[in-house]
């Protein structure tokens, strides 16, 4: 049962939730916003902006630089973690929505080609994030993280 409470009473994973939490209903508001159509299925997708995943690495991040110091071998570990996971939504995860949006395009001219049996699924495009995404979901995440354990702490 202590574990459980103590689970429960981690400002740091919370605050980490709160913060990827708010980046995937900031995505379906501006999705509302600039399609003037509600489509809560992409809360639950990758991709697009602001990165959740950055939000939530630099939130806990900034949250264990408040509270055990940006000297702490801690704050170190999530600050290399958090870099990681941005490198890698720019990096590999953006490069390979690029290729499978190519992908897509040559099976859409494969289909005038080939016999009419030809019908693939499409390669899923929105998984990683451009720069911007990536840096608005950071700051995102450092404000939550600054809130959590800077203003209410």
């Amino acid at each position: 049962m202590t574990n459980l409470l103590d689970l429960l009473n981690n400002r740091w994973l919370w605050t980490a939730v709160i913060a990827s939490t708010s980046a995937q209903v900031i995505k379906v508001l501006l999705v509302l916003l600039i399609t003037r159509r509600w489509r809560p299925e992409v809360f639950a997708e990758t991709g697009g902006m602001p990165s959740s995943h950055s939000a939530m690495v630099t939130s806990l991040a900034t949250g264990v630089g408040l509270t055990q110091g940006f000297s702490s071998p801690l704050f170190a570990a999530t600050a290399v973690f958090a870099l990681i996971v941005m490198y890698d939504a720019t990096g590999v995860r953006h490069s390979s929505g690029q290729q499978a949006r190519l992908l897509n395009e040559l099976i859409e001219e494969l289909r005038a080609v080939v016999r009419e049996g030809f019908a693939p699924m499409p390669l899923r495009v929105l998984m990683g994030h451009t720069y911007l995404e990536v840096l608005v979901g950071s700051l995102l995440g450092i404000l939550i993280g600054w809130l959590a354990f800077a203003v209410l702490a």
